[in-house]
């Protein structure tokens, strides 16, 4: 019988050489990874353990397994207080215009208004929730702005109805993106992302869309693989290590699945079959064969369009450390003690026997008998009671994690032991916070600055002839449905999110000018003519984010009082017309004569 001739899964594939090319770097990239992908297993491992059998601390010989979740409460803790620093209020975006066009007041309300609008309906919050909680489990967060039209039918009448339409930001797991990591800057360095999709939902956005028509013959091609390998025996084609989807457990089981993996190239690229150079490029590529789209990245802002932020940077590496990394160790210690002094506890209660001699057979209980003979004797072998202590080195490193992990005591509400003025306080919460306050205001700098930039961007590009949002009008504070047109927001200039950067600055402010108001030096005749009030009230309101309330204007204290005395005087004069006129009596010589004061008889005056 003649042999089978077996072929790899290139062969099969039949793909093209840039895919091929874009397929290889990716797998590089993702080994380069390999350890650092290992660490992150492992903290995750520890922030949902309920026990210590599920983590690396299952070795440890002890019977007890308590697992003491002080990773996890470190976790939700430094949560938290990132999400309160960075969301403190609706209006924690400005607008700063770069040019007399861009800074008038009309340009930068038309921009926050659109801002916020497409960051309140595109769930663009909970988004950068998860990428909150990817830069503390991985130290690492990731994000790509894109521009998406959602429609849905109804099942009914068949009608389109229409969804959201703009800009909206995704996250993009740690674990499905990769890059060069011994690049200068992330923004240098090509990325590939892998993302999974369904051959149903391919298709339909290539029926739906008439602009992916082109990807038609794509689809052909990898359904003719689909059918060549389900037609075929698996010993028809040997095994090749190179070609391993993650999340299937051979290259057999991905064909046989109804899902594709698709790789986004972001960046410049050397084209080895045609010898072009790519400058800043979109390449998308399935199967890890064929090309689906090959264009230049449309952006006006370059090539930075996915964003990167690191909890704890390194030099010469673009994998940053997470807060959890290093207390691993310390995790480790505490489960450590923790069961060591469980299982002293249970010496203690049922401690070992020593038998020595004979000994009758008992059963060991309160009130038990022991019948020895002449040389028998019992003895309980109790451990020493000062593995009691336990419990206060337990605390110790939990402090420890505490102030490591940049989350403090303070931050979660707790108060340090001993008097203290007002001062002393601020300077304490200053001092406490440094590290919390700086990690919430590097992640808005890097990360959501350019974030909120690339929305504006692309819903600028792409927007239609004009939108309507929602608008709170300043003038009479009422709510307002605004028509918003591509030049309306075309201006030169930045989005900046103010909340955790504003949020210590302004506070500390405020107490300090509240403070010095209540001193003497401010009541001195001398030094209060020379501090102006209406520099305090434009401070009040710019720190208290009280602009859109229109709280502060020249004199309207005065202008007000005066519009009130107006009223009260008009009032007034209208309750004495309406009042209705009374007989006044006369004498004989028509002279008024003034009503004689009853007393309480009624019969004259007192």
């Amino acid at each position: 019988m003649a042999n089978r001739q077996t072929l790899t899964v290139r062969e099969a594939l039949n793909g093209d050489q840039l895919a091929e090319q874009i397929s290889n770097q990716y797998m590089e990239w993702d080994n380069y990874r390999t350890g650092w992908m290992n660490e992150k297993k492992e903290v995750r491992e520890y922030v949902f353990a309920t026990d210590t059998s599920r983590t690396t601390n299952a070795e440890n010989g002890w019977k007890n397994s308590t697992h003491i979740p002080k990773l996890c409460q470190i976790r939700d803790n430094l949560y938290a207080n990132y999400i309160s620093a960075m969301f403190p209020h609706d209006r924690a975006i400005k607008w700063e215009g770069d040019d007399r066009s861009g800074a008038t007041k009309k340009k930068r309300l038309a921009v926050e208004a659109y801002i916020e609008n497409k960051v309140r309906l595109s769930g663009f919050v909970p988004e950068v929730e998860k990428c909150i909680y990817d830069f503390i489990d991985y130290g690492n967060a990731f994000g790509l702005v894109e521009y998406v039209n959602e429609t849905t039918e109804d099942a009914l009448t068949g009608e389109t109805i229409q969804g959201y339409v703009g800009p909206k930001f995704r996250r993009i797991s740690p674990l499905d993106i990769t890059f060069n990591p011994v690049a200068s800057t992330f923004h240098e360095t090509p990325k590939v992302i892998r993302s999974l999709m369904t051959l149903g939902a391919l298709k339909k956005e290539i029926e739906t869309n008439p602009e992916k028509q082109y990807l038609k013959g794509v689809f052909d091609r990898l359904m003719e693989v689909r059918h060549k390998f389900k037609d075929a025996s698996h010993s028809d084609y040997s095994k090749s290590d190179d070609f391993k989807m993650a999340g299937f457990a051979s290259y057999i089981d991905y064909f046989s699945s109804q899902y594709v993996e698709i790789l986004d190239f972001y960046g410049d690229i050397y084209d080895e079959e045609t010898g072009e150079f790519l400058e800043n490029q979109v390449i998308s590529i399935v199967d890890r064969a064929y090309v689906l789209r090959k264009e230049p990245n449309p952006s006006w802002l370059g090539p930075s369009t996915i964003q990167h932020v690191g909890w704890r940077t390194r030099q010469d590496n673009l994998y940053a450390m997470g807060p959890l990394d290093n207390l691993l160790g310390m995790q480790y210690r505490i489960d450590h003690l923790e069961n060591a002094k469980a299982d002293g506890m249970d010496l203690i209660i049922h401690p070992v026997i020593k038998v020595r001699g004979f000994v009758e057979d008992f059963d060991y209980g309160p009130g038990e008998r022991i019948f020895t003979g002449d040389e028998g004797d019992v003895e309980f072998m109790r451990p020493d009671t000062t593995l009691l202590n336990a419990d206060t080195q337990i605390a110790i490193y939990e402090n420890k994690m505490e102030e490591m992990a940049g989350a403090p005591k303070t931050a979660m509400g707790f108060r340090t032991p001993g008097e203290k003025t007002a001062f002393e306080v601020q300077m304490l919460e200053n001092g406490a916070n440094k590290i919390f306050l700086n990690k919430t205001s590097y992640f808005e700098m890097v990360f959501l600055e350019p974030v909120l930039n690339s929305m504006l961007e692309i819903g600028r590009r792409l927007m239609g002839p004009s939108e309507t949002i929602r608008q709170v009008d300043e003038d009479f504070n009422v709510t307002a449905f605004r028509t918003i047109t591509r030049e309306d927001i075309t201006a030169k200039g930045k989005l900046r999110p103010v909340g955790a950067r504003h949020f210590a600055r302004n506070a500390n402010i405020l107490q300090n000018l509240v403070q010095l108001s209540n001193t003497p030096l401010m009541q001195d005749p001398k030094v209060a003519s020379h501090i102006s009030g209406k520099g305090i009230a434009k401070l009040v309101e710019e720190l208290l984010d009280l602009e859109k309330f229109d709280l502060v204007r020249d004199n309207v204290a005065i202008e007000e009082n005066l519009e009130t005395q107006q009223l009260a005087s008009q009032a007034q004069q209208m309750l004495a017309e309406q009042q209705p006129e009374q007989a006044v009596p006369v004498d004989e010589n028509q002279n008024s004569v003034a009503p004689t004061p009853q007393g309480p008889s009624g019969t004259g005056g007192v």
